[in-house]
C-alpha cells in the first residue's frame, strides 16, 4: 500500500512542466466536477431513492472516493470532503434549475479532458492514469497538497 507522498511523487513525475502543471490546476477541478455532475445524472433505482432523495450515484461515489483519501491523509481527505460537498451542493442546484446538469456536465468533461492531453502533450509525457486508474483520484489530492504546503500545513 503507497503512501501519499509516494502517490504524490509518482504523480508529479509526469507533472513537472510549468504549461502542464497550470492546465491541471483548471482542468483537474472541473474533470472532477463533472464526473460528480455526470453521475449525479445518472438515474437511481426508486428503492435508492426512496431512502433519500439526495440519494444517488454521486454521492456513493464520494463517499467510496473518500475512504481512498482517508486511508492516505486525514488533512487531505477533510480538504476533498469540502470540496465535494460543495461540488455536490452546486450540481443539487443546478438539478434543481433549468440548466441541464447532463449536457453541461458532459461539455466541461469534454474540454477539460481535451486540456489535459494538450498539457501532456506540452510535457511529453502520459498521463499518470494509464499506469494506474487510483492515480484519477490522486490528480484533485496532488493539487491540494501544493496548498497545504504552501500553507505550511502537513497532510
Amino acid at each position: 500500500m503507497k503512501t501519499i507522498d509516494q502517490w504524490f511523487d509518482e504523480y508529479g513525475e509526469s507533472h513537472k512542466n510549468p504549461t502542464n502543471k497550470l492546465i491541471h490546476w483548471i482542468c483537474v477541478p472541473l474533470i472532477t466536477f463533472s464526473v460528480i455532475g455526470l453521475l449525479w445524472s445518472v438515474p437511481v433505482p426508486t428503492a435508492m431513492a426512496a431512502i433519500s432523495p439526495l440519494l444517488n450515484w454521486a454521492v456513493i461515489f464520494s463517499i467510496l472516493a473518500g475512504f481512498f483519501y482517508l486511508r492516505l491523509s486525514v488533512p487531505i481527505f477533510l480538504a476533498m470532503a469540502v470540496m465535494t460537498i460543495a461540488f455536490l451542493a452546486i450540481c443539487y442546484a443546478l438539478a434543481q434549475s433549468s440548466v441541464s446538469l447532463l449536457w453541461l456536465s458532459i461539455a466541461i468533461f469534454v474540454g477539460a479532458w481535451i486540456g489535459q492531453f494538450i498539457g501532456h502533450k506540452i510535457e511529453g509525457k502520459k498521463p499518470s492514469f494509464f499506469k494506474d486508474l487510483q492515480f484519477l483520484l490522486v490528480g484533485p489530492a496532488w493539487l491540494l497538497g501544493f496548498v497545504y504546503r504552501a500553507l505550511g500545513l502537513k497532510y
